[in-house]
Formats: C-alpha cells, sequence, structure tokens
C-alpha cells in the first residue's frame, strides 16, 4: 500500500494520540474531516493501522498496586513468529520489543503482585521455542 506525506502525518498524529477526533486532525492536516476518516478506513482495510489500544503510564501501573519487570527472552531456532504470537495473548504482557545480542525479545510485564508475575513468568518458560529468560523487576522510575 502507497503511503503518501499526508497518510504518515496522519498516523504521527494517530500515534501521539488516538483519541484525537478527525475534525481535530483535520485542521492540524489541513484537509477535511471527510478525507480524515477515509483515510483512516483505508489504512485499516489496507493493514497499516491493525488496531487501537490503551497505554497505561508508569504512574497508573502503581496505582493498581501492580509489580512490573522487564524480561530478556532467548528464542529456539525459527520459534519467533509462534512465541510472539501467544505473548500478546498473555495479558500480564505491556510490551514487547525485538533487539539483538544475547536476547531475541524484551518484554514488558506487569502483574497485580509477585505471585501473578510467578505465574506469568513460569507460563512463558513455558513456551515452546523459549530457550531461556532473565527478569528484573523494576523498583522505581526516575523521571529526566
Amino acid at each position: 500500500m502507497e503511503l503518501d506525506d499526508t497518510d504518515r502525518r496522519l498516523i504521527a498524529l494517530l500515534r501521539d494520540d488516538a483519541r484525537r477526533p478527525a475534525s481535530s486532525l483535520a485542521a492540524m492536516l489541513g484537509v477535511s474531516r471527510g478525507t480524515v476518516q477515509n483515510r483512516i478506513a483505508r489504512l485499516l482495510r489496507g493493514g497499516v493501522i491493525q488496531g487501537f489500544t490503551l497505554r497505561l503510564g508508569a504512574e497508573a501501573e502503581r496505582v493498581g498496586g501492580g509489580v512490573r519487570a522487564i524480561t530478556a527472552i532467548e528464542i529456539r531456532g525459527r520459534s519467533t513468529a509462534g512465541v510472539l504470537r501467544a505473548l500478546r495473548g498473555f495479558p500480564e504482557v505491556r510490551a514487547l520489543h525485538m533487539t539483538n545480542g544475547r536476547w531475541d525479545v524484551i518484554a514488558e510485564l506487569g502483574a497485580e503482585g509477585l505471585e501473578a508475575l510467578d505465574g506469568a513468568l513460569n507460563r512463558i518458560r513455558m513456551l515452546e521455542g523459549v530457550a531461556n529468560t532473565e527478569t528484573s523487576i523494576l523498583l522505581s522510575t526516575q523521571k529526566g
């Protein structure tokens, strides 16, 4: 699917705030509201935009009394697609990052408590294709 400059700018605006109204997006892009709606529909149909999601900040995670962790995952052989598909289904997985070096994937996790985190880690380790993991619990977050 070919993307023009307006499509790329629209995607950037949606990445920043996917709840921004079409009329606001239109004003920012210098196009009509209908154009924005048609482009979003086309980007969805074409698979460029695969959906909209909710991102919680670190503070929201802490308010719930949860535990946050980073888990580095080594994947065996050609199992990456299957492991990623399975991880996306874990409610504790907040984000997945592909990386280089010793670890193939870094998973950001959030759970209600240590017991729930332990359960999630055990399920991750049991996934077909997971060779090794290393987890660090996030104790605090320092801001700039």
